[in-house]
């Protein structure tokens, strides 16, 4: 029915409706169309949310959601004259989707930068910069585990990308991670701005990736033979003020825990995407949760593995889907904070 695909950029080679080329080149029949959706960084598991929510209206059948982001080849970007004849030529970085700034927004709400916002945080919930150094390092930890343990073997497809002189290059593994980071090494990184907690090591990082899954009706995939994964059970989105925006998750999580009639206490894996160590250890905090929960990113986060911004909502929901398949779980909460102050959750079921 339609490809559905959250891209929080849309700015370089994912500019003109990625989903539409995504679809074509891949060589789905010409009839199926291409839609894509921005929320930030929460574009992808809006994605997948939304094509959950088409099929249960009965508007599909079978559905493609995911994300992409190629934050590597976003491009630098450059206002148009303001008056005839100006020269006030500005230049702005899309590595993040930001581009052109808005004046009143920023009068009204602040200029905070990402990095900023979740200082803003760490001081509102008295979060150290200890805390935030732990928490990195058992990120880099539990995903070299579970690399090492062939969890990843299930969800990554290698791909060949163009290698210069030597010919194409198969990549098959995350290149973000550094399982050797100690919390040594993360005490001597400076941090972003002083007096904050927020450091290279304790915050994501600035990658590319894509992620595609199938949501199907019941009868569909019945009918193809596939083995389902979990199915979409409730989903919640809730708006918070920017200068905090990475608080976002707790509000939408309460929203989804609710609609699906559930409580923190039913949930055997939870999935929070790890944008900064102080933004997930607030919401921890802010959900009144132990710093160390086993639930908890089980597999590591966006801080070991990266953050390439439409792609992590899909990337920590088939994470999580699979990490209930895995340890016979019944519940999951996936969730992630969104620039400019918004938060998203959905709740998944494993199917029996």
């Amino acid at each position: 029915e339609d490809v559905v695909v959250g891209c929080a950029n849309q700015a370089g080679e994912d500019s003109r409706c990625v989903a539409r080329h995504a679809g074509l080149l891949a060589g789905l029949p010409i009839e199926v169309a291409g839609s894509v959706l921005q929320r930030n960084c929460g574009s992808g598991l809006n994605a997948i949310v939304m094509a959950a929510q088409a099929v249960t209206c009965g508007e599909g059948e079978v559905m493609v959601a995911g994300g992409v982001e190629s934050m590597s080849r976003a491009p630098f970007v450059m206002n148009k004259a303001e008056t005839p004849f100006s020269r006030d030529g500005r230049v702005f970085d899309s590595t993040i989707g930001a581009r052109f700034p808005n004046p009143k927004i920023e009068r009204q709400f602040g200029a905070d930068t990402m990095p900023e916002t979740a200082d803003n945080l760490a001081r509102d919930y008295q979060i150290t910069r200890e805390a935030c150094d732990v928490f990195a390092a058992a990120s880099q930890r539990k995903y070299a585990a579970a690399k090492a343990d062939g969890f990843f073997e299930g969800e990554i497809l290698a791909v060949e990308v163009p290698g210069g002189r030597t010919g194409p290059v198969k990549v098959a593994e995350d290149e973000h991670p550094r399982p050797q980071t100690d919390l040594t090494a993360l005490a001597r990184l400076r941090p972003l701005q002083e007096g904050g907690v927020t450091t290279a090591g304790n915050a994501s990082g600035i990658n590319d990736g894509a992620v595609a899954m199938i949501v199907a009706s019941r009868k569909a995939g019945d009918t193809a033979g596939a083995e389902p994964l979990a199915r979409v059970l409730a989903s919640g989105v809730a708006g918070v003020p920017p200068r905090i925006m990475g608080i976002g998750p707790v509000e939408a999580s309460k929203k989804a825990l609710a609609r699906a009639g559930l409580s923190l206490s039913d949930i055997d894996v939870i999935e929070i995407n790890e944008a900064f160590a102080a933004q997930v250890l607030s919401c921890l905090r802010g959900l009144e949760l132990p710093f160390d929960d086993s639930r908890v990113n089980m597999n590591g986060g966006a801080i070991a593995v990266g953050h390439p911004l439409g792609a992590s909502g899909p990337r920590i929901a088939l994470t999580a889907a699979r990490q209930l398949q895995r340890t016979g779980g019944r519940y999951a909460l996936v969730t992630m904070c969104v620039g400019v102050g918004q938060g998203i959750a959905a709740v998944l079921e494993r199917v029996q």
